[in-house]
């Protein structure tokens, strides 16, 4: 074979295989002091009496950008929320009906900003504890939980990326926390400190907690 034939075997022809495109959204909330994730039920569709992660397919308009905003908007009713991408999914066998590729999104939101509906087609919506996970799960979203809270936990070690989990101004000792609770370690005070101010993405605000003993100053995100 030439090298020519074999650049033709790469190029993406009329005829070249097809399949469908979906977005999966991992929501993560954080709650007294426990981090949880999103799950739904459907009425249609396989495994309808099981849980999911939202998640739908791509259409043709659509980036998948588009398409995990869609679908969480379609879903849970949650608009304009921030997410980033995790892992792509290509397992021959994810879905019974063909062959689907997904895309694996995170969100990290605060529970309280967004009051769980049951929207058309969704029979059940509510949060899970991460580590108390149901075990009727659809599809492969128990993997995509897995890997996106393991993605989100490494995510941490090395920027901050708190979402919506924070208020917009927050003390060092509740920044602590959610780390502490997201990572499951406990950390040394002067050591985490020391290593947030090197990311160099707080700001003192000046002003101080009320109410709260020594008066700690509040910070916010640059």
């Amino acid at each position: 074979m030439n090298t020519q034939e074999k650049l033709q075997d790469i190029q993406v022809k009329p005829d070249s295989f097809e399949c469908s495109v979906t977005a999966d959204i991992t929501v993560f909330g954080y709650v007294d002091g426990k981090l949880k994730i999103l799950l739904i039920k459907r009425s249609l569709g396989h495994f309808k009496n099981q849980w999911h992660v939202p998640g739908g397919v791509m259409e043709e308009h659509e980036t998948i950008e588009d398409c995990a905003a869609k679908v969480l908007f379609s879903l849970t009713g949650f608009r304009d929320i921030h997410f980033e991408q995790v892992k792509t999914y290509t397992a021959l066998d994810r879905h019974p009906l063909k062959r689907v590729i997904t895309i694996c999104f995170y969100a990290l939101v605060k529970p309280e900003n967004h009051p769980l509906t049951l929207r058309d087609n969704i029979t059940s919506i509510d949060w899970f504890d991460v580590d108390d996970i149901p075990n009727n799960l659809g599809f492969d979203h128990g993997k995509l939980i897995n890997e996106a809270h393991s993605f989100v936990r490494n995510n941490l070690r090395d920027r901050l990326i708190v979402g919506e989990l924070l208020p917009k101004e927050f003390t060092l000792h509740e920044l602590q926390n959610l780390y502490e609770d997201i990572l499951n370690v406990e950390l040394d005070r002067r050591n985490f400190r020391k290593r947030i101010f090197q990311m160099d993405v707080l700001k003192n605000t000046g002003k101080k907690k009320q109410g709260v003993k020594g008066g700690p100053y509040l910070y916010r995100l640059k």
